[in-house]
């Protein structure tokens, strides 16, 4: 059996099955509410994308990035003070560092949570019927993949095959912002009328290197891309930071010196 196959894995200390009452009512409770959010806040802000799993990281990033805002804003006065006496102001370098580990873990989310291997369940029976979950054993019958995109940055989409019998065309995709491609699923039943279940891995990544790099480090590893964005998005985002900011603290108002920007814009009025 293949890995994207196991549903579940049960503990069995000493060769009995442990079960703990309640937590499957407890699991199936959070998903549902968790479920419930996602349609509420799609339908205020009227879009499809904060839907499913990926809209699930959208919206962990963002309550991140509020939560994150709302501590600084709200931080207790003495520790401001203690902090105060301690070092006067807050490094900038670590200011760009937080908002740099914030595009990449929203980077990240947006090519992680869509991810992973999609279930296609087929009956192989006696005689065909319409559609693909139902085809005439030892037949093959084709359908329809659609690769959507909801974000604003083109995608680069690597489609395999984890099931024996599955083949889908083409491997690779190119899915421009805000829209969809479709590729071709094939399926082939088995000889022996059943129940069976395939699969097809997506790896995603955002277009942001060009195509034959992100092709090369697909090759070597499915994670290397991945890593390798993330690192050229964080990284380019606090080198800029650097590059344009003052390296030392930030002061209050009263306090603050002209930032080089602000030294070299007066030089040239």
């Amino acid at each position: 059996m293949a890995d994207t196959q196991v549903v579940a894995v049960v503990w069995q200390p000493g060769g009995e099955v442990v079960a703990i009452p309640g937590v499957g009512l407890l699991v199936t409770g959070t998903q549902e509410t968790l479920a419930a959010i996602q349609r509420q806040v799609a339908a205020a802000l009227g879009t499809r994308s904060l839907l499913g799993t990926q809209g699930l990281a959208y919206l962990l990033v963002a309550l991140s990035v509020v939560g994150y805002v709302a501590d600084v804003l709200s931080g207790d006065s003495r520790e401001r003070k203690r902090n105060a006496d301690r070092e006067e102001g807050t490094s900038v370098r670590f200011v760009l560092g937080v908002f740099a580990a914030i595009i990449v873990l929203s980077a990240t989310a947006a090519m992680v949570g869509p991810s992973g291997p999609q279930e296609f369940g087929v009956v192989s029976a006696e005689s065909d019927s319409p559609g693909l979950r139902v085809i005439e054993q030892g037949s093959a019958e084709s359908a329809r993949y659609t690769v959507p995109n909801g974000g604003f940055v083109p995608e680069v989409r690597y489609l395999d095959s984890a099931t024996d019998g599955l083949t889908i065309e083409p491997g690779r995709v190119t899915v421009p912002p805000q829209s969809s491609v479709n590729a071709t699923l094939t399926i082939t039943a088995p000889p022996e009328t059943g129940y069976y279940r395939y699969y097809v891995v997506e790896h995603r990544y955002l277009l942001v290197l060009p195509q034959p790099v992100i092709e090369s480090l697909y090759r070597v590893h499915p994670w290397l891309p991945l890593v390798t964005i993330d690192a050229v998005l964080g990284g380019s985002f606090y080198l800029l930071g650097v590059l344009f900011v003052d390296t030392g603290r930030l002061r209050s108002r009263a306090d603050a010196r002209p930032s080089r920007l602000d030294r070299f814009l007066s030089r040239i009025k």
